[in-house]
């Protein structure tokens, strides 16, 4: 290997020495020692210091929360089926909306000549708070005055994977970091062993715009979402081949740490410290990934509350888990669940699979809830759950019932790490297709969260191609109603 001309023998010889011994233990031939040996001549810098990158860091003022578990449900939730009843749909029925409505708003696919579609769910008002909940959140009335219940979100986008990156990054262009890895960034995590950043999916199928949603984008990777699978393997890849012993693997990681920090000493790559970091993680993960997946030790009035089944994937796992990730220091858990898309046709409709998927998501995001309060984890811990944007008070001509893609007006809720329980905040006009009072927008749910983490959404940046960027772009005002 060629070495810059200040470096001295001793380490050069160390360097050397440390090469050999690893390749012997790993037993690569000389062919293999000789190649790995020709590596390109890079010009030295600075040496820096070799830090966990995931070590717990202090904000910049005292937080309310110290983790987020955020609910999100791809593909839009009807909010006008599920949140909002309008009176006001179900009197002008079958009729076109008055066009002074209309004037600036933007739809996916409506062409002008759709009706107004009253929702067929019966509602009612529930807890000391009043909110509307459908009969198809039975649930949802349990928790009724835990919840901060966000009327009149509004967002920039209104197509699914372009919407699903702006809720997740701030921008609707792939390559930003996501809000956990924004977290992540900034706390650090209070899990040695565990990621500070987990995703679990369930659903049939992935959430649209995949790993750009848990992307670390510009940062370093360390911070980027790391995807929980089901099953005795969690994390793929992380299990040792067969005859490696947990000696030989400790053994393992060592060396290859103390070669990556030569070689960090030598080019001052901040991405070889996260490199190290992600060995001694993984590492760590082979013992508690296997065991954090394991349900079968919850109680059994744990797993009925949630309607978990363990060794069945399903989202009621996910919530269970989520909880279990907080509890041992995670920082942020992302839940991904689909198809929330219901236009209307054969497998996407108001008929039969709104129905469905309320039923798979009801019970265990109130129990998660009821749960992580009953713990006396919901004090520090956000739960948000929301979709990418709501759907439309004019119904789509297909051959089933269903609403197209809004932007303007649709309802998330937010419980615990410092927001107002029983808080009914926002109001939409009355058909529902704009906000008549304390509208909201993405951006300003993102400083709200940050600021609860204990951070200023201004000032917690990351300087990329000459300029600072953050979650919230160029906006966002924090919610201070909604805090407690």
């Amino acid at each position: 290997m060629i070495m810059n001309g200040d470096k001295t023998q001793q380490e050069n010889a160390i360097l050397a020495s440390t090469r050999r011994q690893f390749f012997e233990r790993c037993g690569v031939g000389v062919g293999s020692m000789a190649l790995a040996s020709l590596f390109a001549q890079e010009q030295a810098g600075a040496k820096p210091v070799v830090t966990n990158p995931m070590a717990p860091r202090q904000p910049h003022y005292k937080p309310k929360a110290k983790s987020v578990i955020f609910m999100f449900m791809a593909g839009g939730p009807s909010q006008l089926d599920l949140f909002n009843d309008k009176p006001m749909l179900r009197e002008h029925h079958g009729q076109l909306p008055p066009q002074s409505y209309l004037e600036g708003k933007r739809f996916a696919f409506l062409k002008g000549t759709e009706t107004l579609l009253a929702s067929p769910q019966k509602f009612g008002r529930y807890g000391e708070c009043g909110q509307e909940l459908s009969d198809l959140l039975p649930h949802h009335r349990e928790i009724v005055d835990e919840v901060c219940w966000l009327h009149g979100m509004k967002t920039d986008v209104f197509n699914h994977g372009p919407a699903k990156i702006f809720v997740n990054t701030g921008s609707p262009q792939p390559g930003r970091p996501s809000m956990g890895s924004w977290v992540t960034y900034g706390l650090g995590s209070e899990a040695s062993d565990l990621p500070g950043f987990v995703v679990l999916q369930s659903g049939p199928r992935g959430p649209r715009a995949g790993s750009s949603l848990w992307s670390s984008g510009f940062l370093p990777t360390t911070y980027q979402g790391v995807p929980f699978r089901s099953g005795p393997e969690p994390i793929l890849n992380l299990t040792s081949p067969a005859g490696m012993t947990r000696e030989r693997e400790r053994r393992f990681v060592d060396m290859v740490s103390d070669l990556n920090r030569l070689r960090l000493d030598q080019v001052g790559d901040a991405e070889i410290a996260t490199r190290i970091a992600a060995y001694e993680m993984a590492y760590e993960m082979q013992s508690s990934a296997p065991e954090l997946m394991e349900l079968s030790d919850e109680p059994q009035s744990t797993l009925d509350m949630y309607g978990a089944t363990p060794g069945k994937p399903s989202y009621a796992n996910n919530c269970l888990l989520a909880r279990r990730l907080v509890e041992r220091g995670v920082r942020f858990v992302q839940l991904y669940h689909t198809n929330w898309d219901h236009h209307g046709g054969p497998t996407e409709n108001l008929e039969v699979h709104l129905p469905a998927i309320c039923k798979e998501i009801d019970q265990a995001s109130a129990a998660l809830v009821r749960d992580l309060k009953q713990r006396g984890l919901l004090d520090d811990t956000i739960v948000i759950w929301g979709g990418e944007f709501g759907r439309t008070p004019m119904g789509e001509v297909r051959d089933n019932t269903g609403r197209d893609h809004h932007i303007d007006a649709y309802s998330m809720w937010a419980a615990g790490g410092g927001f107002k329980p029983g808080l009914i905040h926002g109001k939409t006009d009355e058909l529902g297709l704009g906000s008549v009072e304390d509208g909201k927008h993405v951006h300003d749910l993102q400083a709200t969260i940050l600021h609860l983490l204990g951070f200023n959404h201004e000032r917690l940046t990351y300087r990329f191609q000459g300029r600072d960027f953050r979650l919230t772009d160029v906006h966002g005002e924090i919610l201070h109603d909604v805090i407690g």
